[in-house]
């Protein structure tokens, strides 16, 4: 019995050293992580938007309201995390940047910035964070991206057969689930700033 208690306070004090030293590493380290996860956010709005001069935080409504405009417009698989406006030297609005993620990648969440001017042009993404496939839905940044920058349509669509209109996207090659995934992305930040920021114009 003295053998099993004395076991017990070992493995207890044990228990409470590794608990403070976790603690301890989480503090030092929260700070930088916490910085390196800003400078991330901050260079991706730069790429998103290289004309602006500096960004603020646009608020339109909760979190939970976009949730449920986007659960009746179907894309539930969606949710926009921040809204951000690109300003000018002057101050004057150029456009805005909304952070997307996307809930129904193939190897889990794929999030995203994606820049759009005022008039609704599509002007740039950048990719934050994405873990799908190796050599397939991995491609994303170096397929996808691209095809979607400097754009004005209502909606994009993906496609296997190659794009013939502006508002098709070529799919990735064996990453279908990959492809539509960021697409719907895309076209729920577009429904967002189309319906909720610049009332919803009517455009080709």
């Amino acid at each position: 019995m003295k053998k099993m208690l004395k076991d017990v306070l070992i493995l207890f004090i044990i228990t409470v050293l590794a608990g403070g030293v976790l603690g301890f590493v989480q503090k030092i380290t929260k700070e930088p992580i916490a910085v390196q996860k800003e400078k991330a956010k901050t260079e991706a709005y730069e790429t998103v938007f290289e004309i602006a001069d500096s960004f603020k935080p646009y608020d339109i409504m909760s979190q939970d309201e976009i949730q449920n405009t986007f659960i009746e417009a179907s894309f539930e698989e969606q949710e926009i995390t921040e809204i951000v406006e690109a300003l000018d030297k002057d101050g004057a609005t150029l456009g805005y940047i909304v952070t997307v993620v996307c809930k129904n990648g193939y190897a889990g969440d794929i999030s995203f910035a994606l820049g759009i001017l005022n008039d609704l042009t599509l002007n740039g993404i950048s990719i934050l964070s994405i873990s799908e496939t190796p050599g397939l839905g991995m491609k994303a940044e170096e397929i996808l991206v691209n095809q979607f920058a400097g754009k004005n349509v209502n909606k994009f669509s993906v496609t296997k057969s190659g794009a013939t209109i502006d508002s098709q996207i070529d799919a990735i090659s064996g990453a279908t689930i990959t492809s539509n995934a960021i697409t719907e992305g895309v076209n729920a930040g577009l429904y967002l700033v189309q319906n909720l920021v610049v009332g919803g114009n009517n455009h080709e």
